[in-house]
């Protein structure tokens, strides 16, 4: 057979759900609003995939939100030395829990 190479090849363990995760999530992950700046994981959900999907290959990286984009978000992303920016739901999106607490603090 001949080897397919579509957009999600690959990623049946990362896109996979546990049981209980399964099924729409609440609607607090659709009020949130970041801002520019904010530090966000993307996390690939596999039960909203129409708006701003993210490619497997940054499932799980840290990113910064540039701007936002209709009903999407302008992440960039450091892939190996070459920032990237991507355009991503917000569904996929959740605030890093490292600069929740932490703040960075500004060098005098």
């Amino acid at each position: 057979m001949v080897k397919h190479h579509g957009y999600r090849t690959k990623s049946r363990s990362i896109l996979r759900k546990n049981v209980r995760d399964r099924g729409l999530k609440s609607l607090r992950r659709f009020l949130i609003n970041y801002k520019e700046g904010d530090k966000v994981d993307i996390i690939g959900d596999s039960a909203y995939q129409k708006r701003g999907f993210p490619h497997r290959r940054f499932h799980g990286k840290t990113g910064t939100v540039i701007a936002r984009r209709g009903r999407c978000y302008e992440v960039s992303v450091k892939d190996m030395n070459k920032e990237k920016m991507l355009v991503i739901g917000k569904e996929h999106l959740r605030l890093n829990a490292y600069h929740q607490k932490n703040p960075p603090t500004k060098k005098k």
